[in-house]
């Protein structure tokens, strides 16, 4: 199916997009477009105008402050499979990376847009729940951090205001393993279930996504397993790690099947961490 008509802008900097999202309220920001491509061709979204802001170098780069790694919204998933400085500061982000789509979409889908576009589906949001990040939105007027916990809202909703753009991705360094496993839909290669999981010394840190309207801690899991990462507590522990009245029940997967993968990956991904 085709587009409604839209007009095309190129912006040159990101003071520049958010001057012209002030000037078009129904203008929608264009990075990777993986996303926002499909949604328009079946005219679930019929944006007025496109800001692209995919060759903006200011949303390009990795680098780290101290303790913290901070992650242009602008860096592809491919960037984040194999540098260097990811793998050291928050290996879990290159293991949830080589889960994303195809090699196509790797090389230009981005984290901000995942981050901006919160699809229940996506791989990210659980390892960012995991690893503590934080987000910095820009706007005309300024800019603010947010963290994870308070910006993932529901399903496609975030705590992303009208005019504001997500720059930044911060996540403080992981002195820990990370693991995310994934059962995916053989097309879409989004997660009908995914489990990341993060070790330290305080115990793990667990969380889900796919299974509902946003990615979620497993509390409960957490605090059974605790610091124990033998195998047979491992095994125990996950026999029964979610409960299938809470989750999402469509026609990739019923709440019972999904609470039986949640199980199975909580484990695949937790024997990992070992």
């Amino acid at each position: 199916m085709y587009t409604t008509p839209f007009d095309y802008h190129r912006a040159s900097s990101v003071q520049d997009a958010l001057q012209m999202l002030a000037s078009n309220p129904d203008a929608k920001l264009l990075a990777g477009g993986h996303s926002l491509i499909p949604t328009m061709k079946l005219r679930l979204a019929s944006p007025s105008a496109l800001i692209d802001i995919s060759a903006l170098d200011e949303l390009r780069g990795i680098r780290t402050d101290g303790d913290t790694l901070i992650l242009g919204a602008g860096v592809t998933h491919s960037e984040l499979l194999y540098d260097k400085t990811v793998a050291e500061y928050a290996p879990l982000m290159p293991d949830m990376a080589r889960w994303v789509g195809d090699p196509m979409v790797r090389n230009r889908g981005t984290l901000g847009g995942v981050v901006a576009h919160a699809d229940p589906a996506a791989d990210y949001p659980a390892g960012l729940l995991t690893l503590g990040a934080s987000f910095k939105l820009t706007s005309a007027g300024g800019e603010r951090v947010v963290g994870v916990d308070d910006y993932f809202l529901g399903m496609f909703e975030t705590a992303l205001a009208e005019g504001e753009i997500v720059t930044e991705i911060h996540i403080p360094r992981q002195a820990c393993k990370g693991a995310y496993e994934k059962f995916r839909h053989p097309a879409s290669h989004y997660a009908i279930v995914g489990v990341a999981a993060v070790s330290g010394p305080n115990g793990v840190k667990i969380a889900m996504t796919g299974a509902g309207p946003k990615a979620v801690r497993l509390s409960k899991l957490e605090a059974a397993i605790g610091t124990d990462l033998s195998d047979d507590h491992i095994q125990q522990a996950t026999q029964t790690a979610v409960d299938a009245g809470d989750l999402l029940s469509d026609r990739f997967a019923s709440a019972e099947y999904r609470a039986h993968l949640a199980g199975v990956l909580a484990k695949r991904a937790l024997m990992r961490l070992k």
